[in-house]
């Protein structure tokens, strides 16, 4: 898409288009305010944040088996990537160009994000759309939350509770790629004026767009719910489990013009024939299993108290062909074959496992009065993580092997506790002030064995690491609603511990630090009768941003290192138009500049000796593209719906030079979808079906990558630079079917 049309959809946007947030807001409206749970980390009219809302209406219109970031890519700022390439599998969501490691996600208020490695892993919860009542997306710091620290939005999920009346689902999806998903879901109603439960079940599968990128996932939910007057207890249990074939290699253009852009290079060995064949069992395995506790008690129309009990249950291991390792590094000797020659690398299928447990509680207090709305919580979190190793095979050995050996095995544990309070104060009759103040204490600690061998001590590397961290979070700012119009800013800092990865990798001594961010909001909305337009800047200002600069480890391991300086900074313009009373028209822009400040790239001879230090000034954050655009068109007759969407992405670097060889280029895609519904149809609630043709243009597109770069010493003396990336090629032109019928 050329600047110029950008700009016109932009000012079109601007000029005619409804305000997200101000849909957000009469969404929050309709909340119940009587449970706890459901709005202590809400953002409503009197926050001065960015945020958007989706209702379970939306959430359902939109599910039909593919991950929850493609049912949240139509918000604002909001980038979505897909390793396998069809919408099912590992996939991922940026939000303004921060990565998933900074995104708070929390289900009923817990944390959800891995506790090591902060990403949330989606294809861990299998389906888990079908059991949600609302998302709300706060952009930026947000508000208060449990779990890791926000660094550029925060995912908060409310599970549905059960109904008063009984029901049952049955939904089926079938598309493209063998894409599929058949759910059902039960509910009993209320049974002697306090019990309800509620039941769901889900299968989805897909043989993914790349080549054997198949998934098989189940998912689960469960509830049993007791209701009485100002009290109420519910018992939930959800997750799932998944096996996915590894597509998170990806290809080079160079294979991709050779082979297909379907061809995938995980699992790659030469047979002993001398033909390429890839390994069949070179999936992913992983079980997780989430219960809470979740009890509200009202004391008051104005009072109201929450206790919440969680734990989270996860393992399974990922299994790998890999090919020319070095034996030692496995725990295994060299050997001498029948040639007589000593064989120190050979190809070998390797197993890393994760066994992880998660648990803690959190309470909320929340009091209202006609001028200060006020929240109080705390929390207090566990988790303990293993890791280990195995070899289970290796090319033509001699010698036994014990696959119960592992070749490392270290503890990870974690411990986070915060507190907050939060209020916000009506000053006059339309001016509020509102004040966030949030202590967080993490104690975190790694001991045993890498997975890196150092060849220093002739031994795994060793992991001895104790980190503590405290941070004082301060957020404050005003809000002014007057009839249509909302007006609001807002200062608010947060702070983020290291992930595992950034002390695995690093060397004993060289640990980065937190980091730490300042982020400036102000935003404008006006709603009218049949349209809405709304407008937000920010300015998000971190100081220490971890950051790839090519710099590597003693082991070899590339490294996250400190940024002194770095920013976000943007405009977030948003609305709605109804023209006609069957016609809606949805659209969103997202203009930024996304910088490192006196960058220094890091470059090693044939990657790994002679590093080499090259200042490159002012440059971009790797993958922040400087501008997403959103549109949609919805038509409604009668029952009869019809739908299509636009979303724009700029191009955007996978690396933090600016190296054109590691550019995804700007990309658009188009989806047209429609649906009819038949209500008290033989006996049944609803009967719904529904077809959505994606990427209608066939646009040849990548979202994600990985690169890495070099240099190499010419004749002359002069250092000459090569640089290689992977792109992760999505689907052409695929559709996807639901039918869905209520009972």
């Amino acid at each position: 898409m050329k600047p110029t049309v950008i700009i016109t959809v932009v000012a079109a946007t601007a000029a005619i288009a409804a305000s997200a947030q101000q849909q957000a807001q009469s969404d929050t409206a309709s909340v119940t305010l009587s449970s706890v749970e459901v709005t202590a980390n809400r953002a409503g009219v009197k926050t001065p944040v960015a945020f958007s809302n989706l209702k379970a209406s939306q959430i359902k219109e939109a599910n039909d088996g593919r991950d929850i970031p493609y049912i949240l890519q139509t918000t604002p700022s909001v980038v979505v990537t897909g390793d396998a390439g069809a919408g099912v599998g590992y996939s991922s969501m940026r939000v303004r160009g921060t990565d998933p490691s900074r995104i708070n996600v929390t289900a009923n208020g817990v944390p959800i994000n891995d506790s090591e490695s902060s990403r949330t892993y989606w294809v861990n919860m299998p389906d888990i759309a079908s059991s949600l009542r609302d998302i709300q997306v706060q952009r930026g710091a947000g508000t208060s939350a449990n779990g890791a620290g926000a660094f550029g939005a925060s995912i908060n999920m409310i599970t549905a509770a059960p109904k008063s009346a009984s029901e049952a689902e049955a939904a089926a999806s079938w598309g493209s790629y063998n894409t599929n998903r058949q759910s059902i879901k039960v509910n009993s109603g209320t049974i002697g004026q306090h019990w309800s439960a509620d039941a769901r079940i889900s299968h989805i599968g897909s043989d993914g767009y790349i080549d054997r990128a198949s998934s098989a996932l189940w998912g689960y939910s469960a509830q049993l719910a007791y209701n009485d007057g100002p009290t109420s207890v519910r018992l939930l249990a959800f997750g799932g489990k998944e096996r996915t074939y590894m597509a998170w290699d990806y290809a080079s253009k160079a294979q991709m013009e050779k082979y297909g852009r379907r061809y995938n290079p995980c699992g790659q060995y030469t047979a002993a024939d001398g033909s390429t064949a890839f390994y069949k069992d070179q999936f992913d395995n992983y079980a997780q299993h989430h219960l809470h506790l979740i009890a509200t008690h009202s004391f008051s129309n104005r009072t109201s108290l929450n206790v919440t009990g969680h734990y989270t249950r996860g393992d399974g291991y990922y299994e790998q062909y890999k090919t020319g390792r070095k034996l030692i590094e496995y725990g295994l000797q060299p050997y001498v074959n029948a040639q007589g020659e000593t064989v120190k690398k050979s190809d070998i299928v390797r197993l890393k496992f994760s066994d992880n447990d998660f648990g803690g509680f959190m309470t909320t207090l929340r009091h209202e009065t006609g001028r200060v709305n006020a929240v109080a919580g705390a929390a207090a979190n566990w988790f303990m993580g293993r890791h280990y190793g195995q070899v289970s095979w290796v090319r033509n050995y001699i010698g036994a092997i014990d696959p119960l050996q592992n070749y490392y095995n270290n503890d990870g544990r974690k411990m986070e506790a915060n507190a907050y309070v939060r209020a916000d104060v009506s000053i006059t009759d339309r001016l509020s002030g509102y004040a966030d103040l949030q202590y967080r204490h993490i104690r975190y600690s790694i001991v045993g064995t890498n997975d890196v061998y150092d060849y220093n001590t002739s031994a795994p590397a060793t992991l001895d690491i104790l980190r503590r961290y405290n941070f004082f979070n301060p957020k404050g700012g005003l809000a002014w609603n007057s009839g249509p119009q909302r007006i609001y800013a807002s200062v608010s800092v947060a702070h983020k511990e290291p992930v595992r990865s950034n002390f695995t990798d690093a060397d004993p001594g060289r640990y980065p630090n937190p980091e730490r961010l300042v982020d400036y909001e102000a935003g404008w909305s006006w709603q009218a009768r049949n349209w809405s337009i709304g407008a937000g800047l920010y300015y998000m200002d971190y100081t220490d941003q971890l950051a790839v600069t090519g710099q590597l480890s003693d082991t070899g391991n590339p490294l996250s290192v400190n940024v002194p300086r770095s920013y976000r900074a943007g405009i977030e313009l948003q609305g709605q138009w109804r023209p006609l009373a069957w016609l809606d028209w949805n659209a969103s822009a997202t203009l930024s500049r996304n910088r490192i400040k006196d960058f220094v790239e890091y470059l090693y001879e044939d990657e790994y000796t002679n590093p080499w230090a090259r200042p490159l000034g002012d440059t971009p954050l790797a993958f922040s593209p400087s501008a997403i655009v959103n549109n949609a068109l919805k038509a409604t007759f009668g029952n009869f719906e019809a739908t299509f969407t636009t979303r724009y992405v700029s191009k955007q670097y996978m690396d933090n030079a600016a190296s054109p060889e590691a550019m995804l280029d700007a990309y658009t895609t188009s989806d047209l979808g429609a649906a009819y519904t038949w209500n008290r149809l033989a006996g049944a609630k609803s009967l719904r079906l529904s077809a959505t043709v994606y990427n209608v243009f066939n646009a040849k597109y990548f979202n994600n990558g990985y690169t890495g770069a070099g240099y190499t010493v010419g004749s002359d003396g002069q250092r000459e630079i090569y640089r290689y990336a992977g792109f992760a090629a999505q689907a052409p032109i695929n559709f996807l079917t639901t039918v869905a019928l209520t009972f």
